[in-house]
């Protein structure tokens, strides 16, 4: 049997009327997990930590939830496994409402929802087998299933050979390992990762997030994560939403999200990423020109490889490529161009119009003589 066969149980087979309303309904149909005007306000706080999020999250994605701090990320995830209860709107997991759950079906529930967490919550005085063991334990599984179970686990992770080893041993990318290991011990069906790489070190966080999308490939585990890190975003996921004060204010394919930022507060977000201006170029820029023959400083995120002469033809005068780069995400080619145009026959207004005929974004940075 397969690592992968040996984690998961078999899937059931959609039946003929659910075919039906998928084919009929498939922006629904396809959602794993469902927003519905959802809404969450905590006593003695005026603000909402939630409003009105509409929101769908399919099956089988890795899904990530950004957000600035105190922007609503962890209480709209918690949501998902009833950690928290909304005050308004509903949650359907599977296109079941969870609100009326009883005890033993939220249970049920949360193993069918594994979550991992920032700080690892790992008991010090058990070995990796045991952390990893001990909801099985208290599950009741027999032993040699246990055994089975949790071998397969840390193979899966990379830590067989520190199954006897305590967490005060381990490095912060091992401790999160053993922590993805006892999130998948009851098979579940979606994997809640709260700040899951926020404690780690750019490398480390790196072997983590390659961990989580091969987690994904093989089980086909819809994955949430939340963040306040676009290079996650960018590296890993599908698709995301933006949350500010609460509310949701952009979501989408990631490619298109960083490609063509529609809201300030993603903008913001993004841009420890985009491309800067060198500081020498920085300080001489001015708000307007101070002299005939300025050149203008444009700033364009353009989707696939476009062609650099005739942009820089329709543009006019004489262009200079100040800084740029291209990088794929999700199958996409996103290009960064920061230029310099002088002698144009266009005013910067024009010029703006047609940049834009070649880009998704672009803006005027400045003048500089």
């Amino acid at each position: 049997m397969s690592q992968a066969n040996a984690l998961r149980a078999p899937t059931p087979q959609p039946t003929r009327s659910s075919a039906r309303q998928q084919a009929l309904r498939p922006e629904v149909n396809d959602a794993h997990v469902r927003f519905i005007g959802l809404g969450k306000t905590y006593p003695g706080q005026p603000q909402p930590a939630l409003q009105g999020i509409d929101l769908n999250i399919r099956r089988g994605e890795i899904f990530g939830i950004i957000g600035r701090s105190g922007a609503g990320k962890s209480s709209l995830l918690r949501t998902i496994n009833r950690l928290e209860q909304p005050s308004q709107g509903r949650v359907l997991i599977d296109q079941v409402d969870i609100a009326a759950f009883d005890e033993a079906r939220l249970v049920t529930l949360r193993r069918r929802i594994g979550m991992i967490f920032q700080h690892f919550n790992l008991m010090s005085a058990k070995t990796v087998w045991q952390n990893v063991e001990l909801p099985l334990k208290v599950a009741g599984m027999a032993k040699a299933e246990r055994r089975r179970k949790v071998q397969a686990l840390l193979e899966l992770v990379g830590l067989q050979d520190k199954h006897q080893v305590y967490p005060a041993q381990l490095s912060g990318g091992q401790k999160q390992r053993v922590g993805i290991a006892r999130a998948l011990v009851h098979d579940p069906d979606i994997l809640l990762c709260d700040e899951a790489t926020s404690a780690l070190d750019p490398e480390t966080t790196a072997s983590i997030l390659e961990l989580l999308r091969d987690i994904n490939a093989r089980l086909g585990l819809t994955v949430v994560l939340i963040t306040h890190e676009m290079a996650v975003i960018r590296d890993i996921c599908h698709r995301v939403v933006v949350l500010e004060r609460g509310a949701v204010v952009e979501q989408g394919d990631v490619w298109r999200v960083f490609g063509s930022p529609r809201h300030e507060v993603t903008r913001t977000l993004l841009a420890p990423l985009q491309a800067r201006l060198p500081a020498a170029l920085q300080a001489r820029l001015q708000g307007s020109p101070s002299a005939q023959g300025s050149a203008v400083v444009l700033k364009l995120s353009v989707l696939g490889e476009p062609p650099l002469s005739e942009l820089f033809a329709d543009l006019g005068g004489r262009v200079h490529l100040l800084q740029g780069g291209v990088e794929s995400i999700g199958g996409h080619v996103l290009g960064q161009l920061i230029l310099a145009v002088k002698d144009s026959p266009h005013l910067p207004a024009r010029l703006l119009e047609r940049a834009r005929n070649w880009a998704e974004h672009a803006e005027v940075l400045g003048h500089v003589d």
